[in-house]
């Protein structure tokens, strides 16, 4: 079966479920039509991808700005016999916890973008090879 034939089973088979069609979103009547199709493009998701290794850098430098004053006051207020000096402690040690979860987090969406990216640029050179390959082989038939 040829590329033609089988890209042609798949669009009829697409547009035999529920109304959908390939490369378009159903039809909403709110809106007097089709909805426009997804795109992003790579430039997007590196600039997206650049942001989010931004924000990590500054996360991880302004997220402890206040260590170091922070652990100085609870011991501070301990050696006082304070019962504040506990619960400092307790913000620091909750707000450490919850800062390295966020930078978790945004290095997570960072290093994905990065990899999708690149992903799909290896995708397209596969595709763009194949077709190519596909394209000789037929003046050798």
């Amino acid at each position: 079966m040829s590329f033609e034939d089988e890209w042609a089973a798949a669009k009829s088979a697409a547009s035999g479920r529920a109304g959908m069609r390939l490369n378009q979103a159903p039809t909403d009547p709110g809106n007097g039509g089709p909805s426009a199709d997804l795109a992003v493009r790579e430039d997007h998701l590196g600039a997206i991808g650049h942001a989010a290794y931004a924000l990590h850098g500054r996360l991880a430098k302004d997220g402890n700005h206040a260590r170091m004053d922070s652990h100085e006051a609870v011991t501070a207020l301990s050696a006082h016999h304070f019962r504040t000096g506990a619960a400092l402690a307790t913000v620091q040690e909750t707000w450490g916890f919850q800062l390295r979860t966020l930078l978790h987090a945004v290095a997570h969406i960072s290093n994905h973008l990065d990899y999708s990216v690149a992903s799909h640029a290896k995708d397209d050179a596969e595709i763009g090879t194949s077709l190519t390959v596909s394209k000789i082989d037929e003046y050798f038939k």
